[in-house]
């Protein structure tokens, strides 16, 4: 512990003298009319600024220390462009962007570093998803929003609460954010659990596949999945006057409807936004008919306020949804059960940060995030058990200044959590939950490499109502590089020391689980897992190719897994949860390529491969190998896109698993845009299984009795104002 503070104790003393400066400005339009965009966001390479055009179409980024740097404009539905300028002493350089519709759209994320950046300058694995993208989604759970994204699948009890896998990854191992912090949900405990969101109203979600520990924790060793509302995001600047939209969706198969809006308005330093809406469908029908009790409902809605000034910041707000969800349950069973699950989430928040702190440190971002969640599980109108979560956290980072080649940021994050069940299924005690860490990430940018390394410290503390106190304290550690191999090009390489305590459910489950369906026993005497892993990335970005291939592998120690004792109790499988050396290795890769300047071949494919070393004895729920063919056909504001979507079979099965069989989608999206300077307007259509294909995730609590959906039509339109 001392060597990890005096560690920490070098980056917050590290002193320098201002270095000098300059300033780049410029505008951003519309290539089509010549008018000024307002509200493109202009983004600063690799110092990871950003500041959004005013009515003018202008932008200025001032006090920029000498060197060398890389813009870029974005702007969603409109092509991506980026700019390479260097900045002299006293100097003001002019970068200006013109922007039209076309294929190329500019991904960004902030999840992946705690600063923007895009996924050709991230050490870890990213992608997103736009608003746009995200307005056309027919779901209301975040599995599902996510589905066939490379290296992201889901695990699924139904349609209203399945929950992204990422590399293999499920539960505990992977980090559901919303704007940087924990929803606060009981996702990743149990199968018949869902992460219930409203896709309209975010700006982006992205993903960062492979272990993330280091900036957010024990639980994202196998990825990070962060919903991005665009009202906290970091160095976000004020604007003057409204921004919005509205977007409704509708479709067959299911009776599906939803409408969503909201309002951001900004007058002098002071910015405030509202938005509320909600999604609903009915029983969605696969080949072999209606999948009965899998109707979903869910509602929302948040309001906030955020301060500007010179030199510091602050914003609050207040989130509230609540749905229900049924859970569909088998049909040959004459005595089965109709149950649904009715939820309710509240979430307070506050943050804010300070700019140009000290010549040492750039600036400072904190955040206080309350969450309540509650939700019954419900069979014949009566309650049988009901879950409260409770949890209090908190997160400060220091940017640091730029010295010469090094940069990064340190801080602390933690989190008090209050969990208890009553009813039938009471499978754990009450159980109080604390967690507290020290973190710091370094980067060395050089003109031809990039080095980046960091360390956290955490410690996990459970005081069980009943039962044995554990207290688990690990270090997480990792290093990468960075070399352009060629003009837009990148070859990326990781490593990763993983550290993760094991989850409260497993820890003190005992009793009949039928969302994991099985009667679990937990252990208090569960060590705390270690993994190392390695992953290497080739990219590329040019105006005609794009593309990333990424291989990784995972040694896990100590991996906590559930193991059936091959007793029946209750009616359920009797599964213990266990410890044994584990391995996950995998590949994915993505490809886009110019065929013709309107038209764009796409290529994707994913594989992994984890299994306990011991006997080689493959893990549940492993995704099978994917793949995907799709072209994208433009024309001004109009788009085209048919894909194939092909699964194999999934025959490499835990003791408990059926195997799953290959299947092939045909699905076929067409959209048009409308983009003027201060609105953008899209209508959108989606035919998904055109064939009606009968196919079943493998992923799936329920596949023997519940395929996928079959056929169906899905249309949408957003209109968005700024």
């Amino acid at each position: 512990m001392r060597n990890f503070y005096f560690f920490f104790a070098l980056c917050c003393l590290s002193t320098g003298l201002y270095a000098q400066t300059g300033s780049i400005r410029g505008t951003v339009t519309l290539a089509t009319s010549g008018d000024p965009l307002h509200h493109a966001r202009v983004l600063l390479l690799p110092t990871g600024k950003s500041v959004d055009t005013d009515d003018f179409g202008k932008y200025e980024f001032n006090n920029i220390p000498v060197g060398k740097y890389e813009i870029v404009a974005h702007m969603m539905a409109l092509t991506d462009t980026r700019q390479k300028v260097e900045v002299a002493s006293g100097a003001s350089v002019t970068a200006d962007f013109k922007m039209s519709l076309g294929a190329l759209k500019q991904e960004l994320t902030v999840t992946a570093s705690g600063k923007q950046e895009t996924p050709l300058e991230t050490f870890s694995s990213t992608s997103s998803l736009d608003s746009l993208d995200l307005a056309a989604k027919a779901a209301t759970s975040l599995g599902d929003v996510l589905d066939k994204e490379t290296g992201v699948n889901k695990r699924s009890y139904g349609p209203g609460n399945s929950r992204p896998v990422i590399r293999g990854f499920d539960g505990d191992r992977v980090l559901i954010m919303q704007d940087g912090m924990p929803t606060g949900t009981l996702s990743s405990q149990s199968g018949d659990h869902g992460e219930p969101v409203d896709p309209a109203s975010l700006e982006r979600v992205e993903v960062v596949r492979g272990p993330a520990t280091l900036l957010y924790g024990t639980n994202a060793l196998g990825g990070v999945v962060n919903m991005i509302t665009g009202h906290h995001e970091m160095h976000h600047e004020p604007h003057q006057g409204a921004s919005g939209y509205v977007t409704t969706i509708g479709g067959t198969n299911n009776g599906l409807g939803g409408v969503s809006g909201g309002l951001e308005y900004g007058v002098g330093k002071w910015v405030f936004h509202a938005q509320t809406g909600g999604q609903r469908g009915g029983d969605y029908a696969s080949p072999l008919g209606p999948v009965l009790n899998s109707g979903t409902n869910n509602v929302g809605g948040s309001g906030g306020l955020a301060h500007y000034a010179d030199k510091s910041f602050f914003h609050a707000s207040y989130n509230t949804q609540q749905g229900t969800y049924h859970i569909p349950f088998d049909p040959s069973d004459p005595d089965a059960e109709k149950p649904m699950l009715e939820f309710k989430r509240q979430n307070v928040r506050f943050g804010g940060g300070l700019r140009n702190l000290t010549s040492v440190l750039d600036g400072l971002n904190y955040t206080l995030n309350y969450s309540d969640w509650n939700h019954k599980e419900i069979v014949d109108n009566v309650v049988g058990t009901e879950f409260f979560n409770k949890s209090f956290t908190y997160r400060a980072v220091f940017d640091q200044r730029k010295k010469g080649a090094l940069g990064g940021n340190f801080g602390f994050s933690g989190m008090h959590r209050d969990y208890q069940i009553s009813g039938l299924e009471k499978l754990a005690p009450n159980t109080t939950q604390n967690q507290v860490a020290g973190f710091a990430v370094e980067t060395l940018t050089f003109d031809r490499v990039r080095f980046q390394f960091g360390g956290r410290m955490e410690n996990n503390q459970f005081n069980p109502e009943t039962g044995k106190a554990r207290s688990f304290t690990g270090f997480s550690g990792g290093a990468g590089i960075s070399v352009p191999v060629w003009n837009g090009g990148a070859l990326v390489a990781n490593y990763s020391h993983s550290y993760r305590a094991p989850a409260l459910e497993e820890l003190y489950n005992f009793g009949p689980h039928a969302g994991n369906q099985t009667f679990e026993i937990g252990s208090s005497s569960l060590f705390r897992e270690r993994g190392d892993g390695i992953d290497v990335s080739l990219r590329h970005q040019a105006t005609k190719v794009r593309g990333e291939f990424n291989v990784f592998s995972y040694n896990l120690q100590d991996y906590v897994y559930l193991a059936p004792t091959g007793v029946i109790r209750e009616g359920l499988i009797e599964a213990r949860y266990a410890q044994a050396s584990s391995r996950y290795q995998g590949s994915e890769a993505r490809l886009g390529l110019a065929l013709h300047s309107t038209l764009w071949l796409n290529l994707g494919f994913d594989a992994v491969d984890a299994q306990i070393k011991q006997g080689s004895i493959p893990l549940p729920r492993i995704p099978p190998m994917r793949g995907r063919v799709g072209v994208d056909w433009r024309r001004k504001g109009f788009s085209l896109s048919p894909e194939l979507l092909l699964s194999d079979k999934q025959d490499k099965v835990f003791t408990t698993e059926s195997p799953t069989s290959g299947y092939v989608l045909f699905n076929m999206k067409a959209s048009y845009v409308i983009a003027r300077a201060h609105t953008l307007h899209q209508f959108g259509v989606n035919f998904f299984n055109t064939g009606n294909v009968l196919y079943r995730n493998h992923l799936s609590f329920i596949k023997s009795f519940a395929p996928e959906l079959g056929r169906g039509v899905q249309v949408s339109y957003t209109m968005r104002f700024f």
